[in-house]
């Protein structure tokens, strides 16, 4: 049996573009290591006006009004809802949809792929072999198949986080808190070694609260030891020690992957086609806003007998990494060079500066849905207000910027 398109993992990525190629009549066949409805681990966020806009406010597990960072004695307050996923609801949503579409399951380990003009064929460890048309890698940052080149070393986000209970609350009732960048419980130099860490926290009712400590990006990453350490430091500097631990989150993923190869005849989607924003983290919206349109080329390019696969793949590719959102990235990339460098006074006042920005601004940029001239300008204006020391920073070129510049001119 050959498939129309056969999509590699079970994670978010791996659904959402299952979900979304089904709906369009497609004969879509997935493989997966394990269980697709083996449950996730990971939370994940995202602002309320995307998820609304989106259509998809049910699937919140949380929402919180009273939204707020802080980057010195007092919070500042941004004013918009943030929601955390209710994950198994985002996943069975998902399911539900590929459900409908009548997708196939295989389980298994993929280990080679040989292309045809017309029609790929899959191996697994175990024997079969699967063909499709095309061939979707939504297998993680680490992919079976996709292929992207070394542009040296990737910057990780990493986090280690507590959902349980505590001595007395982290956050106060009802608070919703993405960075903490207070840093009384450490020592002055070890406030200033060169790996500032935030608290993202929230409460999530009934006594229950998720407290993380979080490295926005490095290379190496920050150890989880250290995460871990530097969490309950914070936690007992105010008096509160963890009480009863629910789930203990190990979060990793790289922030800044140079984009994969465009002219590869699997197409990539998710961590596997470096779509983790390199300047915040997040991937889940951009996968939600992203899908349809990757699907629609595809299934306009497999509708079209007279197309072979690659070009089919060629379609897909330029759907998903158009020329804006290639420059954009090259943008992000630069700017999070530029972060890595700050010592953790210098990047407080980064902060300050940015979520002082217009609302729309600073959203847009956070989620990825500001045109390239609209990001230019917020990044200029950022520029203009931010502190000496942080505009003498942004100015340096120590490192990769010039590079990642000129992708920005010709990504």
């Amino acid at each position: 049996m050959i498939a129309d398109v056969l999509v590699i993992g079970a994670g978010p990525a791996a659904l959402a573009i299952a979900s979304e190629l089904v709906s369009r009549g497609l004969e879509v066949h997935g493989l997966s290591a394990q269980d697709p409805a083996e449950p996730w681990q990971n939370t994940y966020g995202i602002w309320g006006r995307e998820v609304d806009r989106l259509g998809l406010g049910g699937l919140l597990g949380h929402r919180w009004s009273d939204s707020l960072s802080y980057f010195n004695d007092q919070p500042l307050r941004h004013g918009l809802d943030y929601g955390l996923f209710d994950r198994t609801k985002l996943q069975n949503h998902w399911l539900a949809n590929c459900a409908a579409g009548a997708m196939v399951w295989h389980q298994g380990q993929a280990i080679a792929l040989d292309h045809g003009r017309q029609v790929s064929t899959l191996a697994t460890a175990c024997g079969q072999q699967l063909q499709a048309r095309l061939v979707v890698d939504a297998s993680g940052h680490q992919p079976v198949f996709v292929q992207r080149p070394d542009q040296g070393p990737v910057a990780g986000q990493a986090a280690y986080g507590v959902v349980g209970r505590f001595s007395a609350p982290p956050v106060q009732s009802g608070q919703f808190v993405l960075m903490d960048y207070r840093s009384d419980h450490l020592g002055e130099g070890e406030d200033q070694a060169g790996a500032p860490t935030f608290l993202y926290a929230m409460d999530l009712g009934d006594g229950l609260f998720f407290a993380e400590e979080t490295s926005l990006a490095l290379a190496p990453p920050v150890p989880f030891e250290v995460l871990k350490d530097r969490l309950h430091r914070r936690l007992a500097h105010g008096g509160i020690r963890v009480e009863q631990v629910e789930h203990e989150e190990f979060c990793l993923f790289p922030m800044n992957l140079p984009l994969p190869d465009l002219s590869q005849q699997v197409v990539g989607f998710g961590g596997a086609a470096s779509m983790v924003h390199p300047a915040s983290g997040y991937m889940v919206g951009s996968l939600l806003r992203r899908a349809p349109a990757l699907a629609a080329a595809i299934a306009q390019g497999l509708a079209d007998p007279a197309l072979t696969s690659p070009a089919v793949a060629a379609m897909a590719w330029q759907a998903l990494w158009p020329l804006e959102l290639r420059r954009k990235h090259a943008l992000y990339c630069f700017g999070l060079e530029k972060l890595m460098r700050y010592p953790s006074a210098q990047l407080r006042q980064f902060f300050a500066t940015f979520f002082a920005l217009p609302q729309e601004q600073w959203y847009g940029f956070l989620t990825n849905t500001l045109s390239l001239p609209e990001l230019v300008v917020a990044m200029l204006r950022l520029f203009a207000t931010a502190p000496w020391g942080v505009r003498w920073g942004l100015m340096q070129q120590q490192g990769r910027e010039l590079a990642l510049l000129g992708k920005l001119l010709n990504p």
